[in-house]
């Protein structure tokens, strides 16, 4: 849906008579599209480009290259944001991809014609938050004790690869945007994957919590956020 809009966008913006409107829309409204969708063809020549989903979410947008892999970059290039900041959601991953129980994107960063695109292995399954609060509510103590499972491994793991990273008060690592973000395989009902760690940070268990659910009324009425904190607390103790 999201490659159709920004394809017919691109198209209707090339009638602009003003050029500096033209591009000023091309950049600020449709971020580029065209351009970075160009420089990923460039960076990958042996991509099979027929079967490109777009996806838009947060700082990103994101290109699903036949099922098999996604690139995202950021909407908006900041001259003032170094590299190194550019690259915080890798350094992050990295450092927790072998701690965490659910699978997460190990990412490659790639460089073409000016533009900086994060890659990784497409994660197949369906996003917990597009499931109907009824199957939400049949399967949330099986998915809480997933999450609970991840929750638990990462706010209490302290990787000193990352330790610069740390900003402000907090009592340990959180995914921060995890009610958005769970992919579920439709055919086992088992979480598989958490995806976009781009608010990834130094924070509190609390803030964990409340992020599980945040975003999304059906999560929350579905008494999903209860049964995360329950199952988290029964694993600390057992651990102790």
């Amino acid at each position: 849906m999201w490659r159709l809009y920004f394809e017919i966008c691109d198209f209707l913006a090339g009638f602009i008579p003003n050029a500096k409107l033209r591009e000023k829309i091309r950049r600020v409204d449709l971020y580029d599209y065209r351009k970075k969708f160009n420089a990923l063809r460039c960076a990958l020549p042996r991509g099979e480009f027929k079967n490109v989903r777009v996806i838009k979410g947060g700082w990103n947008i994101g290109f699903i290259v036949d099922n098999k892999y996604v690139c995202k970059i950021r909407k908006y290039f900041d001259k003032q944001i170094p590299v190194q900041k550019i690259m915080r959601e890798k350094r992050i991953t990295d450092a927790f991809g072998a701690i965490v129980p659910i699978k997460i994107p190990q990412i490659e960063i790639i460089e073409s014609r000016g533009f900086t695109f994060y890659k990784y292995n497409f994660i197949p399954g369906k996003n917990l938050n597009r499931m109907s609060k009824k199957t939400i509510e049949k399967n949330g103590w099986r998915w809480a004790r997933q999450l609970a499972e991840f929750i638990l491994a990462m706010h209490n793991a302290d990787p000193a690869e990352i330790a610069d990273l740390k900003n402000g008060d907090g009592d340990g690592w959180n995914h921060n945007d995890i009610c958005n973000n769970i992919i579920v395989d439709k055919k086992t009902m088992d979480i598989v994957g958490l995806i976009d760690w781009e608010y990834s940070g130094w924070g509190t268990l609390e803030t964990e919590f409340r992020n599980c659910t945040a975003f999304s009324k059906k999560m929350r009425e579905s008494g999903i956020g209860t049964a995360i904190e329950i199952e988290y607390h029964v694993m600390k103790k057992r651990k102790k």
